[in-house]
């Protein structure tokens, strides 16, 4: 999904967002120094691989997938993290790694961590790896219809508070 059809469906549904635009990055940690926004903040979309069916994890990018709780959450006999030949595939218009965590769009089940709701906004990669979209959680939440459970924990690195 490129940016404008994220812009489109965003405006369509009636939401409020901001784009970011900054230096090319790869990982959260330094698109978090780049755009002076808090690890907590910056929702980083994981695919991972529930009882054989590919799934969005969708974390605050300064935690880590507690897999084990996730496979309990769900009720699951395997969870692990899809290799990227698993799901590049699936969206074509999108870098890989940059996908924005609307599974909703690709009949894909998204998993929130429960750490992320206590955000009033988020951000996340909105398809490449040079651009942001920021919005409200609420208005996330509202539009994707995601099932939040308690399964992040704090990564030992140092991030922006």
């Amino acid at each position: 999904m490129p940016l404008q059809a994220l812009k489109e469906y965003l405006e369509k549904n009636g939401v409020r967002y901001t784009n970011i635009t900054h230096s090319k990055a790869y990982t959260m940690q330094s698109i978090a120094a780049l755009t002076h926004i808090s690890g907590k903040k910056i929702a980083k979309t994981v695919m991972v691989v529930v009882d054989g069916k590919m799934s969005m994890a969708v974390l605050p990018a300064s935690t880590r997938i507690n897999f084990s709780a996730l496979k309990e959450a769900l009720g699951a006999t395997d969870v692990h993290l899809a290799r990227e030949n698993e799901f590049k595939d699936i969206f074509p218009n999108c870098e890989v790694g940059a996908m924005p965590p609307f599974g909703n769009l690709w009949n894909i089940p998204v998993y929130v961590a429960e750490s992320l709701t206590d955000q009033e906004n988020i951000a996340f990669n909105a398809g490449n790896h040079s651009e942001l979209t920021q919005m409200s959680f609420r208005d996330y939440e509202r539009l994707v219809h995601p099932q939040i459970f308690k399964y992040s924990y704090a990564q030992r690195k140092k991030w922006m508070a």
